[in-house]
């Protein structure tokens, strides 16, 4: 018996685009499909997938929430705007250095490089922006176009096709930050992959993490070990449209658990910068509260959108914003050159990579994670038996009736008093006697009788 194929569904950045794209709240939209509003929520950050009807009812609501887009940009160009009335301008969200495939100079680190992952075509490169959000109007059907930007997003892209300049580049040495040579995904095995995407991000996420943490040893730990989770569930990560996003957000996770202050090696802070300025910069940035700084970190850091930021933090995008402008208020009050977004972003890039932050090899890391699931397996295991053997010596040595105890004798000293009345005495004779004789004061006694 064969299972049918699930409904597809988008990448949950692409539900969460197409749904505010509607103007639809997630209370509304889970209004629609007969659910509660945390599932919404679940769904659209990528950590639960619906199933059964409920797949298919959020799949067919998406279809349509798509098609309502695609007709609200079709139509400006079939009926123009009578003439007289100003164009309504639109907000454009745009963020500083972003996008796959940004250029950037040397000293910006902490976005990833402009050579795109193995099978992948680089996406155009946006124009940077002052801030989270601008007031500037865009013509209908271009780049900054909220309502085209998410179904642009939401479409599959297209497998790349070998040219004969790609077929013919000779394989170079992988960087430290991307890959040198493009290899066809499909002559990849699971551990090239997987090691091409290490070599790929380890090192650029290493110094974003680092600004969260301001530890370097804790920067490391996290990257790898959200990349040994990634290799325990590598047939997830592979099909995912945004694989450096999902180790991303779960080294996040990771560095930013409170739990770490209990551990002995991490209660000793580490030595700072040596330079006062990025040393006043990084207090600055440990000062703000961790979903602040996150959102710092992914928008003017890493250069994420503000959607995309939101999704990643699980916030609301006006929750995502508020975070983003109290943060940069928190810098500018401290640092008041960092007031302007793109000398923050360079000043956060060139605080990353002073520190000398390596990460371990691919192999490391693949072995490390084979290794603690061998673990955790045999750990299982022995739990498992232990409670089989426990439950079968308690059925074993269990008793299969209720046997009362025996109570303790007392010593009993002297004569021990009646306890049954025995013979009577002449007295108590006599005193019966009369009792029978005589009538007592009262009423007559009645004396049942049968008839």
């Amino acid at each position: 018996m064969t299972r049918s194929p699930a409904t597809p569904l988008p990448p949950p950045k692409a539900r969460r685009r197409l749904r505010e794209t509607a103007a639809l709240t997630q209370a509304q939209l889970a209004e629609r499909l007969g659910v509660s509003r945390q599932t919404v929520r679940a769904w659209e950050s990528g950590r639960t997938t619906p199933r059964g009807r409920k797949r298919e009812a959020y799949a067919k609501l998406l279809t349509g929430l798509a098609e309502e887009a695609a007709a609200r940009r079709a139509r400006p160009a079939l009926v123009p705007e009578p003439e007289g009335e100003p164009a309504t301008p639109v907000p454009v969200v745009v963020a500083v250095g972003s996008g796959p495939g940004a250029v950037t100079d040397a000293a910006d680190s902490l976005v990833l490089p402009a050579k795109p992952l193995p099978g992948r075509e680089p996406a155009p490169a946006r124009e940077p922006s002052s801030g989270p959000a601008t007031d500037a109007p865009s013509e209908p059907g271009t780049a900054a176009d909220p309502a085209s930007e998410p179904a642009s997003k939401s479409e599959p892209t297209s497998k790349s096709k070998p040219t004969s300049e790609s077929a013919s580049a000779p394989e170079s040495a992988p960087s430290e930050g991307g890959l040198g040579v493009r290899h066809d995904p499909a002559a990849l095995t699971p551990a090239q992959a997987f090691d091409a995407l290490y070599e790929f991000s380890a090192p650029a996420l290493v110094r974003q993490t680092y600004l969260l943490t301001g530890r370097r040893e804790l920067a490391r730990e996290s990257v790898e070990r959200a990349f040994q989770v990634a290799w325990e569930r590598w047939p997830e990560v592979a099909r995912d449209r945004d694989p450096v996003g999902w180790v991303r957000a779960t080294a996040y996770e990771y560095a930013l658990s409170p739990w770490h202050r209990f551990r002995l090696r991490h209660r000793h802070p580490e030595p700072p910068p040596a330079d006062p300025a990025d040393r006043t910069l990084l207090n600055t940035l440990l000062r703000l509260p961790p979903p602040h700084r996150r959102t710092l970190v992914l928008y003017d850091g890493v250069g994420l959108d503000l959607p995309e930021t939101a999704a990643e933090t699980e916030a609301s995008t006006p929750a995502a914003a508020n975070r983003l402008l109290h943060a940069r208020e928190t810098l500018a009050d401290r640092l008041p050159e960092l007031a302007d977004p793109r000398v923050l972003h360079r000043r956060l890039a060139e605080l990353a990579s002073t520190e000398r932050l390596r990460a371990a090899r691919p192999p490391a890391v693949r072995l490390g994670s084979e290794r603690r699931a061998r673990i955790l397996t045999r750990a299982a295991i022995a739990f498992t038996v232990a409670l089989i053997g426990t439950t079968a010596l308690t059925l074993r040595t269990a008793p299969t009736h209720y046997e009362p105890p025996v109570s303790p004798g007392e010593t009993v000293r002297g004569v021990p008093p009646r306890v049954a009345p025995g013979s009577l005495s002449d007295e108590q004779l006599e005193l019966r006697q009369k009792l029978r004789d005589q009538w007592q004061d009262g009423p007559e006694r009645l004396t049942p009788r049968l008839e």
